[in-house]
């Protein structure tokens, strides 16, 4: 379903609505219509799922230096 982020012009609040098609969306904290849509960020799942456990690191790549984005081995990600 698409929830999109928006920014209400009247009052400054953000929030998030679930939009069908072209409706108006409203300020849930003043009413008024007139909002801007938001570039929302892009959510990335970790293997397990959505439900799959917050802690749950990415697959690695075999590589000499244990990560195949860097090629020291001290990246965050090297652990």
């Amino acid at each position: 379903m698409p929830i999109h982020e928006y920014r209400c012009e009247k009052c400054g609040k953000e929030f998030e609505e679930l939009v069908f098609g072209e409706e108006a969306v409203a300020c849930p904290e003043c009413g008024s219509t007139k909002t801007e849509k938001l570039m929302s960020c892009c959510r990335h799942t970790y293997p397990g799922g959505v439900n799959g456990p917050r802690n749950a690191r990415p697959p690695q790549a075999s590589s000499s230096s244990g990560c195949a984005g860097c090629s020291g081995g001290n990246c965050s990600t090297c652990k």
